[in-house]
């Protein structure tokens, strides 16, 4: 029996017996007609009880539409396992046979807590059910699917319960508004706002913020101007100026205590450049092949090697210089003394280094280590190491030229392996390129007599004294590293002068530096010609002799 007072409905619902046994609450009550059984698929919902034993309000009836509930009829078989209702955990075990009286010392199974019955207006839940149809029979087959135009099927059976029905979920408090943030840390975040990288909410306590702090809007601007100057439009590469402005404007400020010779600092500047190019590779540029090319004095060769192969190339002709100041040669003792066997025995002995095995990028930090002793060097030496010859096997260079040539050296196999790594390369600086350029046009009619003595120039026109005017080419070099040079034809000794040229050579920097460095044939390189063809195309040759390897 049910704690209430009255007979309990869900014993009822399920044919159990809780009371004395005389059959007034079981299944096949005398006196009344039998009911139609429920449908097979869902559970079914027992008919109206009498006013005298109904305890009270059937959840699941509704005004209308869905009659009263009922018990189980007496063509139902007790042992048959009911589906279990949605949400219960009854499972399918049963007590005893509806005749027999449950043992005294059993307890009743708990009563699961009811399913809140969905509404019917919501989104998604079940339509109402409508009236049961005609008692099926006993134990029936399992129903097919309806048609969509026939009614829905009844919703689960929900037993009484002796508590009040849940109430509706409540919907999600909606957040309340963000405490204010102090004035000292909204103004902490002023430069990560101009940033833009305050979070949402971040920045709308910042931007709200600066409609009421005035000291806080105008920092705000400031700082939003200052990160404008801070995009660049173009590359991210810094200027190749930028370095050489610095140090013109801090030794403007404080000069060196040593300060470094003018002529020095061409190679200074361009070794620095290329080690800046260096320092952003990885293993994999580091073993990138490279094509060194060059002017035999015949014709157009190169030479196959790697980037660090390159570099291994300008340690040991950089040597040269090293050993005439006295520094430690990086090839030893018993080095040859030109600039290409000593690159060839390099190569030879490591045989790793032209293809750049080894540790990545071990032969720059030898190299640059150099290059910083050779700069101590002659800055700590004075003015009396400027006049200092250079052997490079068959003819010697003062040092001061011997660094310009280094620079260019620097300069053209830099373009080398920007061109291997696909990385763009500025040219140098307009007063290094100058000094550069000058130093090849000094070197000309040196070059010029070398190669009429090997037969491979025409033979002097008209011979004159030494520091007498003769034959002059003139050569125009166009470009902010350019300028106009008068070249003697018949005689190294000879003094040019413009009054006595017979031809013109004009051609930009960037042409000058590929005729210069082997890169280009000499046939190809003028832009403009006019007078003597013949000496025309003698200086033209000689210039591209000045490339080696």
């Amino acid at each position: 029996m049910s704690g209430r007072g009255g007979p309990d409905p869900y014993d009822d619902a399920y044919g159990e017996s809780s009371g004395s046994g005389d059959g007034r609450d079981g299944p096949g009550r005398g006196g009344e007609p039998d009911l139609p059984s429920h449908p097979a698929g869902p559970p079914r919902i027992p008919p109206q009880r009498p006013a005298a034993e109904d305890s009270g309000h059937w959840p699941g009836a509704l005004d209308g539409g869905i009659p009263a509930p009922r018990p189980p009829t007496a063509d139902e078989t007790p042992t048959a396992k009911r589906t279990p209702e949605r949400g219960s955990e009854r499972g399918s075990e049963r007590g005893p046979e509806p005749d027999s009286e449950p043992a005294a010392d059993s307890e009743p199974e708990p009563e699961s807590a009811p399913e809140p019955r969905p509404d019917p207006a919501a989104p998604g839940a079940e339509p109402e059910p409508a009236a049961l149809g005609p008692e099926p029979e006993a134990n029936p087959e399992p129903e097919p699917e309806r048609p969509a135009s026939a009614p829905p099927s009844p919703p689960p059976y929900t037993p009484p319960s002796p508590y009040a029905p849940p109430a509706a979920a409540l919907a999600a408090p909606t957040p309340s508004a963000p405490l204010p943030l102090p004035h000292n840390l909204l103004r902490s975040l002023l430069g990560a706002w101009a940033l833009t990288a305050c979070s949402q909410e971040e920045t709308a306590a910042v931007e709200a913020h600066l409609n009421h702090c005035p000291s806080c809007a105008e920092e705000a601007l400031r700082l939003r101007d200052a990160v404008g100057l801070l995009h660049t439009e173009h590359s991210l590469d810094l200027d190749p100026m930028l370095r050489s402005r610095v140090l013109a404007g801090c030794l403007g400020r404080r000069p060196a205590r040593i300060p470094m010779p003018g002529w020095a600092g061409a190679y200074d500047a361009e070794a620095a450049r290329l080690d800046a190019l260096l320092r952003d590779m990885g293993e994999a540029e580091w073993r990138a092949p490279v094509r060194l090319k060059w002017f035999d004095g015949r014709r157009l060769t190169g030479r196959d090697t790697t980037v660090a192969g390159v570099i291994g190339h300008l340690m040991v002709v950089d040597g040269i210089v090293a050993t005439s100041l006295g520094l430690p040669d990086p090839l030893g003792a018993d080095a040859p003394g030109s600039p290409q066997a000593r690159t060839e025995a390099y190569w030879h002995h490591e045989p790793g280094a032209a293809y750049g095995s080894g540790p990545p990028g071990a032969v720059r930090e030898l190299w640059r280590e150099q290059g910083h002793a050779l700069v101590r060097t002659v800055s700590f030496a004075g003015r009396g190491v400027a006049e200092l010859d250079v052997p490079y096997g068959d003819f010697a260079l003062p040092i001061r030229d011997a660094f310009l040539d280094r620079a260019l050296e620097c300069w053209v196999h830099a373009g080398d392996i920007a061109e291997a790594i696909d990385y763009p390369y500025e040219p140098p600086a307009s007063t290094h390129l100058k000094a550069m350029i000058d130093l090849c046009a000094r070197l000309l009619p040196g070059t010029l007599a070398e190669r009429r003595r090997a037969g491979l120039a025409s033979p002097p026109r008209r011979l004159v004294e030494a520091g007498t005017p003769g034959r002059t080419l003139h050569l125009q070099v166009e470009g902010t590293g350019g300028g106009d040079w008068y070249i003697p034809l018949d005689s190294p000794a000879a003094m040019a002068a413009p009054e006595e040229a017979v031809a013109t050579i004009a051609l930009d920097q960037e042409a000058f530096y590929l005729l210069a460095s082997g890169h280009v044939p000499p046939q190809e390189a003028a832009a403009g010609l006019s007078g003597d063809t013949e000496a025309i195309r003698d200086v033209l040759f000689a210039a591209a002799s000045l490339s080696r390897l």
